[in-house]
């Protein structure tokens, strides 16, 4: 099966150091065999993943924070 991301929201994220972050949130989809070959189909795959806008990859936390993978920068979304 073919997948790709595609790009569901922006928000920006405050770490625990006080520096501010922009943070993309991407859900995984699948590439369904359709009958017509000639148009693609695609499918959420129900996985969300998030990223800080230079790539490096984020771990949610159940509350809602997430943390920096290989780090232990903190973010938490800021509210309006």
């Amino acid at each position: 099966m073919d997948k790709q991301l595609r790009q569901l929201e922006t928000f920006v994220a405050r770490g625990s150091d006080g520096k501010t972050y922009s943070v993309r949130g991407y859900e995984h989809l699948g590439r369904v065999d359709a009958l017509n070959a000639a148009q693609d189909h695609w499918e959420s795959l129900g996985v969300a993943e998030y990223k800080l806008a230079d790539g490096r990859p984020l771990r949610e936390r159940q509350d809602g924070s997430f943390v920096v993978v290989g780090n232990d920068l903190e973010l938490r979304r800021q509210r309006h």
